[in-house]
């Protein structure tokens, strides 16, 4: 029986999906390509944002009745009842199930209809479960499920749970393992890496440092970080930021530049916390590519609010801008803020000036970089004929044209144009 496995969201979804994928070949399904040629789908749905839920909703009802339908992921534990509604399934699960979707998919093609999104929440896949990778340069390695939050306006956690870290041994295995296969970037995926470790009585700062200390030719990429959570262990990560295998990439969400607002998102930090931590940052690495999130329009928030963020974000030399609408998702605090929504209509404009400007620092940053010579690892193969997109020691996205074949090597570039979200890069 042939069975297709399609993942969308965030980094971890995309790893627990690669790892569905493996569990069911190691059990003998062969592995589809296209819905066209399976007998069964599993859509690894993300639910994170209103639009995002729209989506998964829509890819599910287009599902041909002829092909068994499995909604795994995030998606079932957050909006269970609108999945039930609108959408013809044979199965749920809930997200990072590992091994279990064997079974799940197993009795489903038998004729059963499968419940278990409950089934296994709380209680990580393990570390070394076999994968189909779909980069063979990037290993996405989860060193934490759940986080420690309690933002007014996140549905993950209903997915998700509360924070579960893996030892930070087996981590390092992991990234051995992988890094001897041949893997060259490494990516350190959570719901929230800042809280990693929190539980089992180590933190980040101690797992890059041991990370970074496998022997081997790669790079590690530390994925999203609260801020209230770096405050506590700021110098000991700037200082592990230091090694050569770290890629100076700074992802740390803002959502606001306003306090008030940001206290009513159940954000524990200030914006001037955030200067701060950035500040402290960008002193050891001044060419850090710094990423943030901010939403628009959350519940409260005046026009004098946001124009603080949109303030902040200048300040701050902001390369990368999440740009999100504020959508009230299902059992949230924020969705029982009602009285205080701010119109649709103008949250929809305050997004557009939101990314107008994104799209200004961005572009503005990039242009720093023309006239740059540095190494890059080539990581993707580019969407035209003989391009390839690979990243700097700032994790900057460089295309450049070759006929030689460069997946997975380091290369000698000098960057010679600048766009909205990439450099343009000649071979040196």
């Amino acid at each position: 029986m042939r069975v297709l496995v399609k993942s969308y969201g965030c980094s971890t979804n995309l790893a627990d999906g690669a790892v569905l994928a493996g569990c069911l070949a190691r059990a003998g399904y062969a592995l589809a390509g296209s819905i066209a040629d399976a007998d069964a789908v599993v859509l690894n749905a993300c639910a994170v944002k209103g639009p995002t839920e729209d989506r998964m909703i829509e890819i599910a009802k287009r599902v041909p009745l002829g092909k068994k339908l499995i909604v795994a992921g995030c998606l079932p534990l957050i909006n269970f009842a609108r999945l039930q509604r609108e959408v013809r399934f044979d199965g749920v699960a809930g997200p990072a199930v590992g091994e279990g979707i064997v079974q799940v998919v197993g009795r489903v093609l038998s004729g059963e209809k499968v419940c278990v999104v409950n089934e296994g929440l709380g209680v990580n896949p393990g570390l070394f479960l076999p994968r189909v990778d779909v980069n063979s340069v990037v290993s996405v390695v989860p060193i934490c499920y759940g986080c420690m939050g309690s933002c007014a306006y996140c549905c993950v956690v209903f997915a998700r749970g509360r924070l579960r870290s893996y030892g930070v041994e087996e981590i390092v295995r992991r990234v051995e393992a992988d890094v001897g296969r041949g893997f060259r970037e490494v990516w350190l995926t959570a719901q929230d890496t800042a809280c990693y470790g929190r539980d089992i009585g180590t933190d980040l700062v101690n797992l890059l440092r041991c990370v970074c200390r496998v022997d081997g030719d790669f790079k590690v990429r530390v994925g999203m970080m609260t801020p209230s959570l770096v405050l506590g262990m700021l110098d000991g990560l700037v200082d592990a930021f230091r090694d050569e295998k770290v890629f100076k990439f700074l992802h740390l969400p803002v959502q606001s530049g306003d306090d008030r607002v940001l206290k009513r998102m159940r954000r524990f930090y200030s914006a001037a916390d955030f200067k701060m931590i950035v500040g402290k940052f960008m002193v050891s690495f001044p060419e850090l590519t710094l990423a943030t999130d901010v939403i628009c329009g959350f519940p409260g928030e005046s026009e004098e609010a946001f124009a603080g963020t949109l303030r902040l974000l200048e300040e701050v030399n902001v390369d990368v801008v999440n740009v999100s609408k504020f959508f009230a998702r299902p059992r949230t605090r924020a969705a029982g803020m009602q009285k205080n929504f701010v119109a649709a209509g103008e949250v929809k404009l305050r997004s557009a000036r939101a990314g107008a400007l994104a799209k200004k620092l961005a572009f503005e940053r990039n242009k720093r970089w023309v006239g740059w010579r540095g190494e890059v690892l080539i990581d993707e193969v580019g969407k035209v004929s003989d391009s390839w997109v690979g990243r700097n020691f700032a994790y900057k996205p460089v295309a450049l044209k070759s006929k030689e074949p460069l997946l997975g090597k380091t290369v000698r570039v000098e960057i010679v144009d600048a766009f909205l979200t990439f450099l343009e890069g000649k071979l040196v």
